[in-house]
């Protein structure tokens, strides 16, 4: 991978080092002030304040150490020692001539847990920014060269699934799966995903209403985890017809997993689990209860014990969670594992990666992360909700979306409308998840976020579909295009700086695990882009050198984004 901030930064941590300052890093950043440099240097007065000099003198010597390299067309010094870098012509022609975007491979495994769909009910609207993002974060790790396993683990053991057995229990008392005396093989039962989506709003409902009714449902939930044979066997069919919808809908949103594991398979590690805590003398007991403190002298607010097995017997989420990590941490040699979910749950992510590095479950070295995120809500500010009030289905809301740029798209397009319109569409809504930081709440404006202009997913898909129908009429005329020769203008150079930026865009998204610096990145060169194809005449030019230049850098910027909106996880239509 060609990376330009590096170059420089090199060639500033040489220079100081021939200087005589011993620094470890050395950090370039955008110019503030574009008419006084395209990158800046602030580092001087950190070496004043540290070597004891002025740190205009210093200044004048970093200045002095780099003005006669031809990488640089100006090196000045403004203020308190700030040092300001113009990049020269033939350093950008030079770079832009390097054709390697790849990086190279390595050995380290991430695990991404994301997704989080609970079986038996509908992915709704909130199910959306933890695909979204943990899909993006995915392939942004893939591409830098690490190896990744996705695991959506899926909410599949829980009381959910007991007040949806119950609730079938109640319709249908003749079915042999709720006699405890059958023996006998078990039919195929009339499951269904609308049945589903039917009976559990409602059986949720009654169990707030009446403590008889969630008493019963508690019983049925007991009896699925005791692996009760008709429970278990009614269990396994409504898995294959919810994880079959579920899995529908993730490829909607282009969310590949490699694992659809659940609670239930951690559940079968639990009392191995809780075996070899006892072992580690860790578990202490807390009113009947068993608990593990995760508390550190260091903390400002209070962490409280983690919940590990309930005054009853039963045991928890943060039970099966630590599960899930005893789990793959046996069965993968993990150097980090992701998990992408609601801000609102960083507690109890504390709570268990803190119990998994006391347990020496994980060890120090491996690295848990949570990346929490904000809601989306709606147009209103308010949480997004169908007009009747309800919570509204994830595939509604991309229908409602596709509809909109449906109903938007050039009517001269008949064909594959429905196709073109599905991509459009999920690139609306993939961007607009994506355009704020990973941990701020936003608005879903459905008319905002489709349209043209602005930063928007059709925007960046409308500037892309630009630069391919340009090469695609360059190759039908001929025109070759195979170096990059001149820079003719501000726009060329404006455009191949931001392009020079790639890298150091991709390696901040990575870190802060939030995608919103590639998705404002994406913006930023669509922009320019387009600023540059309307100053010039691309296709009519007369100066061959020229032309083949403006054409190369076309297909450059082209492949620039297209690997940024791969990331995405956004498809482009051939036509909008």
């Amino acid at each position: 991978m060609k990376k330009f901030y590096t170059l420089i930064e090199d060639k500033i941590k040489k220079t100081l080092l021939n200087l005589d300052y011993q620094v470890e890093e050395v950090q370039v950043l955008e110019s503030s002030r574009p008419d006084l440099g395209d990158y800046q240097f602030n580092g001087v007065m950190a070496l004043a304040k540290e070597y004891h000099q002025n740190p205009l003198e210093i200044a004048k010597k970093i200045v002095d150490g780099l003005k006669d390299d031809e990488f640089f067309q100006e090196v000045s010094m403004a203020g308190p020692g700030f040092i300001n870098l113009k990049i020269s012509d033939k350093a950008l022609i030079d770079f832009m001539k390097i054709d390697d975007y790849a990086y190279a491979r390595n050995n380290k495994l991430i695990f991404l847990d994301y997704g989080g769909a609970n079986v038996a009910k509908s992915l709704h609207v909130g199910h959306l920014r933890s695909a979204n993002i943990g899909e993006a974060l995915k392939r942004l790790c893939q591409y830098l060269g690490y190896n990744t396993i996705a695991d959506t683990h899926l909410g599949d053991w829980g009381r959910p699934l007991g007040l949806v057995m119950l609730e079938l229990a109640k319709r249908n008392p003749d079915w042999v799966f709720f006699d405890k005396n059958y023996k006998g093989d078990y039919p195929k039962a009339l499951i269904t995903n609308a049945l589903l989506e039917e009976v559990y709003p409602l059986a949720s409902k009654l169990a707030k209403e009446d403590p008889d009714y969630l008493k019963e449902a508690q019983e049925m939930t007991k009896r699925l985890q005791d692996n009760e044979r008709g429970i278990y066997a009614l269990w396994q069919q409504i898995m294959e017809v919810s994880k079959s919808d579920i899995q529908k809908i993730y490829n909607r949103l282009n969310a590949e997993f490699d694992l659809y594991k659940g609670e239930s398979d951690a559940e079968k590690y639990v009392p191995e689990l809780l075996e070899y805590l006892d072992k580690k003398g860790i578990v202490e007991s807390s009113e009947g209860a068993r608990v593990i403190n995760v508390s550190l002298p260091t903390d400002k607010l209070e962490i409280p014990p983690m919940l590990l097995i309930k005054s009853d017997g039963g045991i928890l989420y943060s039970t099966t969670e630590l599960a899930t990590i005893y789990e793959r941490t046996r069965n993968y040699q993990l150097d980090e594992i992701w998990y992408v979910a609601d801000k609102r749950q960083e507690l109890h992510f504390t709570q268990v990666f803190r119990a998994a590095y006391k347990s020496q479950i994980v060890s120090e070295d491996t690295k848990l992360v949570f990346a929490g995120f904000g809601t989306m809500n709606g147009k209103d500010g308010k949480p997004f909700k169908t007009r009747d009030g309800g919570v509204m289905r994830l595939n509604d809301l991309l229908s409602a979306v596709k509809d909109e740029c449906l109903r938007r798209l050039n009517p001269e397009i008949t064909e594959k409308r429905d196709e073109i319109a599905e991509k459009i569409a999920l690139a609306t809504v993939k961007y607009a998840d994506m355009l704020p930081n990973r941990e701020t709440d936003y608005n879903f404006d459905l008319e905002k976020f489709c349209d043209l202009e602005g930063k928007t997913g059709s925007y960046i898909l409308y500037s892309v579909i630009r630069m391919k129908s340009l090469l695609r009429k360059a190759q039908e005329n001929n025109l070759v295009y195979k170096d990059f020769k001149v820079i003719a203008s501000k726009y060329d150079r404006d455009l191949i700086l931001l392009l020079n930026n790639m890298d150091k865009v991709l390696n901040n998204a990575f870190n802060t695990k939030s995608l919103n610096e590639i998705a404002e990145y994406l913006y930023k060169i669509c922009t320019s882009y387009n600023r540059f194809y309307t100053e010039h005449i691309i296709l009519k030019e007369t100066d061959k050198d020229l032309q083949e230049s403006w054409l190369f850098l076309t297909e450059t910027v082209y492949k620039v984004c297209q690997i940024m909106l791969n990331i995405l996880a956004i498809d482009v239509p051939e036509r909008m």
